[in-house]
């Protein structure tokens, strides 16, 4: 799963890579969690960096309070399940990042269970989830909230001994525009949602202050002492 990632990459470095600028001001976040409102591209106004809420509430439930808001999808099944079989459709996005973090659920190399590691790009460079996004209109106020969730795969071989899944890192540039694209086949957006290749990818144990997201913080960042 995905439940916890950063964007600390400044907004200058953001336009540059995804070619979009924010819509609102967004501080640099260390420990973005689900309910937070982050920074996403959507298929719909690919040059515009918007924030949404992450915790996908789809448009057809009638009580957001009620019913779960998943922050993740499997990629596996998106066609199947009513929650987001539409939505990969017509709502697709891009959700910005520079890493994330994963717990590793058993003990291995005399390291504790659930032990929290920060996972990113050998580069160091921004990239984007794949994800699917949605408008909830509150009828009662009129106000629309826009969620998201994030999509996930089977893990690579970074991944898999620290988790059974990962998010989708999409594969650069060109792999990011055709996720977006309304002109691609479902085939093609399918076939995006792969793991990411381990050897441009690397990991770090870090502290267990990224355990709460009350720590919002560059410490957040550092290998484990």
């Amino acid at each position: 799963m995905c439940g916890r990632y950063s964007l600390i990459s400044s907004p200058g470095l953001v336009k540059e890579r995804f070619g979009a600028d924010f819509t609102a001001d967004f501080a640099p976040t260390y420990n973005a969690a689900p309910s937070q409102h982050l920074p996403v591209i959507t298929n719909a106004a690919p040059q515009q960096v918007r924030l949404m809420q992450w915790g996908l509430v789809p448009a057809w439930v009638k009580d957001r309070s009620s019913g779960p808001q998943p922050i993740n999808a499997r990629a596996e099944t998106l066609a199947e399940k009513p929650s987001f079989r539409q939505l990969l459709q017509r709502r697709r996005c891009l959700v910005l990042a520079d890493s994330f973090y994963e717990w590793q659920q058993k003990e291995a190399h005399g390291l504790p269970p659930k032990t929290p590691h920060r996972i990113l790009l050998t580069s160091g460079q921004p990239y984007a989830f794949a994800g699917l996004w949605d408008e909830w209109l509150d009828r009662a106020t009129g106000e629309i909230l826009p969620t998201f969730t994030i999509v996930t795969t089977e893990p690579n071989a970074l991944m898999a001994p620290l988790h059974h899944r990962m998010p989708v890192l999409l594969e650069g540039p060109e792999a990011e525009q055709s996720w977006l694209s309304d002109a691609v086949s479902a085939a093609d957006h399918q076939a995006l949602l792969r793991p990411y290749p381990a050897e441009l990818m690397r990991e770090y144990v870090i502290s267990k202050l990224v355990n709460s997201p009350a720590h919002n913080e560059p410490a957040v960042l550092e290998p484990a002492s």
